[in-house]
């Protein structure tokens, strides 16, 4: 089976560096996993999520004609549709937006009323 950008594999973490993981191959090629395609989150130190040994599942995500293959965990994770979840969160953002935006006027409308009051009305003459 040839390495496709795109396929699944499952790999073996064979060494780490600073900038990524070297991964073996079910075929016995290696490739690499550079640090920002391990996890969705901002990752420091890859030793905080991979070591030497861990099984992992990759996907590959390019391959250079000098035979270098990109790998990428946190793409090779499946990601259950969120669709109606997201739609639920956003009405509800929407929702709490336009709350804040009446309670905005509303005390922008009170503070301009009271500010007014103190100096005697628009165009009130100071002396």
């Amino acid at each position: 089976m040839s390495i496709e950008v795109g396929s699944k594999l499952q790999g073996k973490v064979t060494g780490i560096t600073n900038f990524g993981a070297f991964v073996e191959l079910e075929q016995g090629t290696t490739g690499l996993v550079h640090i920002s395609e391990v996890a969705d989150n901002y990752v420091k130190d890859i030793n905080d999520h991979l070591s030497v040994g861990d099984e992992v599942k990759v996907k590959v995500i390019n391959v250079e004609k000098d035979g270098k293959i990109g790998l990428s965990i946190k793409k090779a994770v499946d990601k259950p549709k969120r669709q109606r979840d997201n739609r639920e969160r956003m009405e509800s953002f929407e929702s709490k937006m336009n709350r804040f935006l009446k309670d905005s006027e509303d005390r922008l409308a009170s503070l301009k009323k009271h500010t007014e009051s103190k100096r005697g009305g628009r165009g009130a003459k100071r002396g």
